[in-house]
């Protein structure tokens, strides 16, 4: 049989764009599919903050952080709590990905010429009990160069392979089938769209122009999730979370649609924990924006005052930074599918960071000086547009006006400034000494232990109603649509499985098609820095074994 290459990788983002270069490494010829234009090659990795979570690194033991594996694999098995028959193949690789986190990731990527900004991130702090969710210390490792830094070295690995003849970029080629020729899936047959020559990210045509038929001996299925399809997302909606918000923000575009994922199931793959997915609950409409309804996710420091529509605060432990998805089922619970920060300049200042290179064109643009300039700033660049152009953010002198605004913002007027006065003067009372039972409080004291909080995560303890520490902020959030922590279920060499457990012959598949590996490496919850690596790592595994079984 003539096969148009060793192997069709669908999908050319990160995971595919490792997959297809570890097949170059070894000599394989491979064609890259992917539907989208040439210019969005990278996928969501493009537009990632580049985090990363490794363990025991160099970083990390600069600011005196002490990890170790045995205490990331409690962290990731706490966090994912894993309890379902079809977490045999997620749990073992959750076992791998934290041994390739402790281990040889980070000097792989370095070898590539990654590098990583020098103080660590403390994201899902959790705030349960040890064996509970949450990192239990600072782990997120942010890329510099943001996320088209991490892409940089495997888009360059894999143009190498195109100059020297062994691959093959085929963008416009939508997929829309799987089939058998012999024992094993090996045709591709799919749609051609008409060229277009909009900026990455934006959406593309949809005008078919011909039709394509490929074969090979093996498929990666690299072609992400379902958080740009809503409805989808609805559909798949759990329902530990409550009713699925009547609104929400994209944290990815439209092309991010799951469609793949049903292809795979129609040729006999076996998709598992659908109903596992990764919402954020800090989400604001970009006053930019780059694809319809595209949302931003604040990563907040610990001090911001958190409400729900009523204005009431949230409960332990659902502080700032500390339980992406118990906030969201909190969230759901109450009715309303979007709640408030409320925080002052000073804190503003030292603690919002936004989600995506676009966001950070010093650390995107790897700019030394720019970085510093962010640090010195009362409000950095992008965090300052926001404020002055985000239909999200209120910004007032004093609480009445402050009110009024956020009222402004909502169907209904649900905060009365009496009572939000009234938990705020509570909070800053608070903040006269060290000593207080008020727990976030208690969190924002314990931050400050951390060097690399101290010195550009936290601002220190003051009165939000501190006239110097104003003017007052409030940020309405809403759910932002980003991650599907479910997908098509694979072994530990990327083989993709069938509903009985056997492998599906020909199939392999990577990064969040796969639920970043498994089928749902991360169970029910992530720990952050783990997309972008679960990407890599599964994309890897996939090149290396499709590899060797078409060597």
């Amino acid at each position: 049989m003539a096969y148009d290459a060793d192997v069709i990788v669908i999908g050319a983002g990160l995971a595919g764009l490792a997959a297809t270069a570890e097949l170059v490494d070894a000599g394989r010829t491979v064609i890259l599919l992917d539907q989208e234009p040439e210019q969005s090659i990278g996928g969501q990795a493009h537009w990632s903050f580049g985090g990363l979570f490794f363990v025991d690194s160099p970083e990390q033991r600069r600011l005196r952080i002490k990890d170790s594996h045995a205490l990331a694999l409690q962290d990731w098995l706490g966090t994912a709590a894993f309890d379902r028959p079809e977490d045999h193949w997620p749990r073992q690789w959750a076992e791998a990905y934290v041994d390739f986190a402790a281990g040889e990731k980070r000097s792989w990527l370095h070898r590539q010429g990654v590098r990583f900004f020098p103080v660590v991130g403390w994201a899902e702090r959790g705030g349960y009990d040890a064996n509970g969710h949450g990192n239990s210390v600072p782990r997120f490792h942010i890329t510099w160069g943001t996320g088209p830094g991490l892409v940089a070295p495997f888009e360059r690995r894999v143009r190498a392979g195109v100059a020297r003849g062994l691959v093959q970029l085929r963008f416009r080629h939508r997929v829309t089938g799987l089939a058998r020729s012999a024992g094993s899936v090996d045709t591709v047959t799919g749609e051609v769209l008409e060229p277009s020559g909009i900026e990455r990210g934006q959406a593309s045509s949809r005008t078919v122009t011909g039709a394509f038929e490929l074969k090979a001996q093996a498929v990666i299925v690299t072609s992400g999730g379902i958080g740009g399809d809503h409805d989808l997302v609805r559909a798949n909606w759990p329902e530990r979370l409550g009713t699925p918000p009547e609104r929400m923000v994209s944290g990815v575009p439209a092309h991010v649609d799951g469609r793949m994922l049903g292809i795979a199931e129609d040729a006999g793959a076996h998709l598992i924990n659908r109903d596992r997915m990764w919402h954020y609950t800090e989400g604001i409409q970009n006053w930019n924006p780059i694809w319809a309804n595209h949302g931003i996710r604040i990563l907040p420091g610990p001090s911001s005052l958190w409400l729900d529509a009523r204005g009431n605060r949230l409960p332990v432990p659902l502080f700032p930074g500390f339980d992406t998805l118990g906030t969201l089922e909190h969230i759901m619970s109450t009715g309303y599918d979007y709640t408030w920060f409320v925080l002052d300049q000073k804190i503003i200042g030292k603690e919002f960071a936004l989600s995506g290179s676009e966001q950070n064109p010093d650390l995107t643009g790897k700019s030394v000086k720019d970085v510093i300039g962010r640090a010195r700033a009362d409000v950095p660049g992008p965090v300052k547009a926001f404020m002055d152009n985000g239909v999200d953010f209120v910004v007032e002198k004093d609480l009445g006006a402050l009110v009024r605004g956020m009222n402004a913002l909502t169907k209904e007027p649900l905060i009365d400034e009496t009572e939000l006065r009234r938990v705020i003067v509570a909070r800053d009372r608070e903040m006269a000494n060290p000593f207080t039972k008020d727990l976030q409080v208690t969190a924002i004291h314990g931050a400050r232990r951390f060097l690399g909080d101290k010195l550009i995560r936290t601002a220190s303890p003051h009165r939000i109603l501190d006239p110097k520490a104003g003017p007052l902020i409030a940020v309405r959030l809403n759910i932002l649509t980003r991650k599907t922590l479910g997908g098509l279920e694979t072994d530990l060499s990327s083989r993709v499985l069938a509903g009985g457990g056997e492998p599906l012959e020909g199939v392999y598949a990577a990064g969040e098609a796969a639920g970043f590996g498994g089928g749902g490496v991360h169970g029910y919850r992530s720990l952050e820095g783990t997309f972008l690596g679960g990407c890599l790592f599964s994309g890897r595994t996939a090149g290396r074994a499709a590899a060797k079984a078409v060597g």
